[in-house]
């Protein structure tokens, strides 16, 4: 039985003369967290944005193994179809949020779901549990300038679960918080993923944040120099 939810083959990406990608082979498995680590420039950031459709590689393949339904070539998917996949099925987390300042917090999580179709009163019931399973009940009303940064960021998390997402990206999701505040958006981050059987890909430069994670994946100068489980 194949358990992989994320392959990817032979990726390369150019940026001018700088080839950010050089032959990039890596499978992900259904249900593990997954540290992609490297210097600035080593191509991490890069691969992500190949590995969840954001950016077409030169050339190579990413296939996405959903838990029911036939996989997906991500790769062979044009600009619209690569929307709606990384919209319904994916879920992201980014470093500074990319949250919408003038929504509250249950608006920022119930967009994601009524996007997709659902009644805004079911959105917002869905967005505000979520909300208290990540320690914010009472904070539902409150814009984002008015919650810590740590607090943000499990707005984020919720955001990146509200639609259900299988597979779960995360660039620097602790980037721009403290030691202690980090600890506790991965507490949030890997419970909200994993320990709902879900999958997580992060993308990160600090080793504690990498060896909470179940493997960690070394890139340098595009390729993948080392995938070992974390100590």
């Amino acid at each position: 039985m194949n358990d992989s939810v994320l392959e990817a083959h032979a990726l390369t990406k150019t940026y001018g003369s700088t080839r950010a990608l050089a032959g990039v082979d890596v499978t992900i498995r259904r249900g593990e967290s997954v540290a992609i680590m490297g210097a600035s420039g080593s191509g991490k950031t890069t691969l992500l944005h190949v590995l969840a459709g954001i950016i077409t590689p030169d050339a190579g393949s990413v296939t996405f193994r959903p838990s029911a339904g036939a996989p997906v070539e991500v790769t062979a998917l044009g600009e619209s179809a690569r929307s709606r996949l990384r919209r319904e099925r994916f879920g992201f987390v980014f470093q500074q949020g990319l949250l919408i300042p003038e929504l509250t917090a249950v608006e920022n999580v119930a967009l994601a779901s009524m996007i997709n179709g659902v009644r805004r009163a079911d959105a917002v019931q869905h967005a505000a549990s979520w909300l208290a399973a990540l320690g914010l009940a009472g904070m539902e009303d409150r814009r984002i300038g008015e919650l810590s940064g740590g607090q943000a960021q499990r707005v984020a998390i919720a955001r990146a679960q509200a639609t259900g997402a299988e597979l779960v990206f995360a660039d620097e999701p602790t980037g721009a918080l403290d030691s202690h505040t980090s600890g506790e958006v991965m507490d949030a981050l890997l419970w909200s993923t994993t320990g709902q059987g879900r999958t997580l890909l992060v993308v990160t430069h600090d080793p504690e944040v990498a060896a909470r994670c179940s493997r960690v994946v070394a890139v340098r100068d595009g390729r993948i120099v080392s995938s070992a489980v974390a100590a």
